[in-house]
C-alpha cells in the first residue's frame, strides 16, 4: 500500500490519540496501537509503569470510545491514518511507536505515514504480529462465524476479558469493531518491495503463541537496515498480561534507544 492512498484526515486528535503524560519533562512518546477489537482503554493501565519521563499516547480506533459513532473501519488505512494526524504537537519529535498483534501492522503503516512526512519515528516496536510483507498465517475470516463462533475464536486467542464477551448488552456493542478489526487483519499485507522503514526495529513475542510463532519474528528484521532486536518471553498472544515487570523492562531497552542485543528464547 502506498502512502498517497491514504486520505486527509481533520479528526478531533482527544477523540483519536489519547495523551497520558508523566511528571515533569517529557523525554520520549511511546505511541501505542491496540490490537484486533482493542481500544485505548486496555493500554491506559500502561501509564503507572512507565517512567515520568515517557509520554504515553494510545491510538483510538474508529467505532469504540468517544468515537463509537464513527463509520467502522474498512482497511488499515482508517486506524493508522486518523492516529498518524492526530500526534500531538511536538510528540513526533522524539517518537517511538509501538503496536500489540494487528496493532504492530498499524504502528508500521503509522511509522510509513510519518517518514512520508519526513518526521520519521525513533523506532518501532512490533509485538505478537507476523512481518507487514506475510499473508495472515491465523485468519479469523469473521464474516463466515455468527457472534458465537466468533467470540470463540477470540476467547481461543486469550487475552480478552470474557466477562465482556459473555455480556449480550456489552458483547452487541464491541462484536461489530471486532468484525471490522480482523477482516482487516485477515487480508493486510504489504508488498515486500514497499515494507520498509528507515529506523530501528524491536520484535517482542511470547514463546508459546499460536498466531504469531516466535520462529517466525526474525523475519521484521528485512524491513529495516538499522538496528534489529527480538525478544521472546514466556507466554501466548498476550504474553505480557502475565509477566508485566518482564515486559516493561525490554520495552524500557527499546524505549531508551539501548535494545543492541538478542534476547535467547525463555525455556
Amino acid at each position: 500500500m502506498s502512502n498517497d492512498q491514504y486520505p486527509a484526515f481533520t479528526p478531533a486528535p482527544d477523540d483519536v490519540v489519547w495523551d497520558l503524560p508523566g511528571q515533569g519533562p517529557q523525554r520520549v512518546s511511546l505511541l501505542v496501537l491496540p490490537h484486533a477489537g482493542g481500544n485505548a482503554h486496555a493500554y491506559a493501565e500502561w501509564r503507572q509503569y512507565l517512567p515520568d519521563d515517557v509520554r504515553l499516547l494510545i491510538g483510538q480506533y474508529p467505532g469504540r470510545g468517544a468515537r463509537f459513532a464513527e463509520e467502522l473501519p474498512r482497511g488499515i488505512a482508517d486506524l493508522a491514518g486518523p492516529v498518524a494526524a492526530a500526534l500531538p504537537a511536538g510528540a513526533t519529535e522524539d517518537l517511538v511507536v509501538l503496536g500489540h498483534s494487528m496493532g504492530s501492522l498499524v504502528a508500521f503503516e503509522v511509522v510509513r505515514i510519518l517518514q512520508a512526512a519526513g518526521r520519521t519515528p525513533r523506532a518501532l516496536v512490533a509485538s505478537a504480529c507476523r512481518a507487514p510483507f506475510l499473508a495472515n498465517p491465523c485468519a479469523v475470516y469473521p464474516q463466515l462465524l455468527d457472534d458465537d463462533e466468533l467470540v470463540a475464536a477470540i476467547k481461543e486467542r486469550g487475552g480478552t476479558d470474557d466477562g465482556i464477551l459473555d455480556e449480550p448488552e456489552l458483547r452487541e456493542i464491541i462484536i461489530p469493531s471486532i468484525r471490522a478489526d480482523f477482516a482487516i487483519d485477515d487480508v493486510y499485507r504489504c508488498e515486500e518491495s514497499e515494507a520498509r522503514v528507515d529506523c530501528p526495529v524491536t520484535v517482542i513475542g511470547g514463546d508459546a503463541d499460536p498466531v504469531a510463532p516466535a520462529a517466525s519474528l526474525g523475519r521484521w528484521a528485512q524491513i529495516t537496515d538499522h538496528a534489529f532486536t527480538s525478544y521472546v518471553l514466556p507466554g501466548g498472544h498476550f504474553y505480557f498480561q502475565q509477566q508485566l515487570p518482564e515486559f516493561f523492562a525490554v520495552l524500557a531497552s527499546a524505549v531508551s534507544g539501548h535494545a543492541t542485543a538478542t534476547a535467547p528464547a525463555a525455556a
